[in-house]
């Protein structure tokens, strides 16, 4: 099916962008690292640890891919796709520690500023180090973004790098306070910033993540109007026992139990119905994979009514 080769294809191009953000972003995580050292900036040190999350994430994000390209087997009956849902699952939980670990930084320079403990900031290599960090982060951006909307692995990978790019900004800007008013706390200010920032949006892509491990329906799909479209289709009489979900972004998979009439459930007619079923579904809802149980009037009258 060209849906499938499309699919393929995508998930191919998703790998060599992982690839290239990769070396982008390890290439100058070692820069930021010292920088962070020689400046003493908290933030900027934050920064760099979101950005060796954004190392670790991306490598499990190649990983993932990896095996996700593998072909279907008769134990993995659907592939290995999945492992792109598990590559996005281990990105946002680093995106909640790599958050939650900025914040307890934060808050014991506070207290520590708090009891009279000075902690100097200078200003100057942390903004040379931090405009840096935003050209690459930016680098990386672009490379993932055209990959984003369709791999949930991607687009973990690509939110990561996001969110790194506004950490950048965040310690320019308080690089910037330092050198103009020498206020030190400016630093421990952006480093909350960045938590702040990094939490929603890892949040976000675990209830993405959950929804498709839970197998519930896509965000973009109502059964409704599924069923709706399949009831136009001529000598279809009801369709019941819905199922829709995905196996990863963009790979909807799709059952139902429909009724025919009498005319339609025999030869020819019967392949016709299915082709215009499975057409239906390709056409409007980008359903990979379809699967229809025709069954007469009085079959499905003593069947339990248990689904959709």
């Amino acid at each position: 099916m060209s849906h499938s080769h499309d699919h393929v294809h995508a998930a191919a191009g998703g790998r060599a962008r992982i690839v290239i953000a990769i070396a982008i972003i390890g290439a100058f995580l070692v820069v930021q690292v010292v920088g962070a050292l020689v400046s003493g900036s908290l933030a900027l040190l934050a920064d760099a640890g979101h950005m060796a999350g954004d190392l670790v994430g991306l490598l499990v994000a190649l990983g993932a891919a990896m095996i996700a390209a593998r072909p279907a087997n008769d134990r993995q009956t659907y592939g290995f796709q999945r492992f792109e849902v598990l590559g996005a699952l281990v990105n946002g939980v680093l995106l909640v520690v790599v958050a939650v670990t900025v914040a307890i930084g934060a808050i014991d320079r506070l207290l520590a500023g708090a009891s009279g403990e000075a902690h100097e900031v200078q200003g100057g290599p942390m903004l040379v180090v931090a405009i840096a960090g935003l050209a690459a982060n930016l680098a990386a951006m672009l490379v993932l973004r055209a990959g984003a909307k369709g791999s949930i692995n991607v687009r973990g990978a690509y939110l990561e790098v996001l969110g790194d790019a506004i950490g950048s900004i965040l310690v320019i800007a308080a690089a910037g306070v330092i050198l103009m008013t020498g206020w030190d706390a400016a630093d421990v200010i952006a480093s909350l910033a960045i938590a702040a920032l990094i939490l929603p949006r890892a949040l976000l892509l675990l209830r993405d993540v959950l929804r498709v491990l839970s197998q519930a329906a896509p965000a973009d799909v109502r059964v409704g109007d599924i069923r709706e479209h399949l009831l136009r289709t001529p000598g279809v009489l009801d369709v019941h026992d819905v199922h829709v979900w995905a196996i990863t972004t963009g790979a909807h998979v799709f059952s139902a139990h429909v009724v025919a009439e009498p005319d339609a459930l025999t030869g020819e007619r019967q392949q016709c119905l299915l082709d215009d079923l499975g057409e239906c579904l390709a056409d409007h809802f980008d359903v990979a994979h379809s699967t229809f149980q025709l069954e007469s009037a009085e079959h499905a009258a003593h069947e339990h009514p248990s689904h959709a």
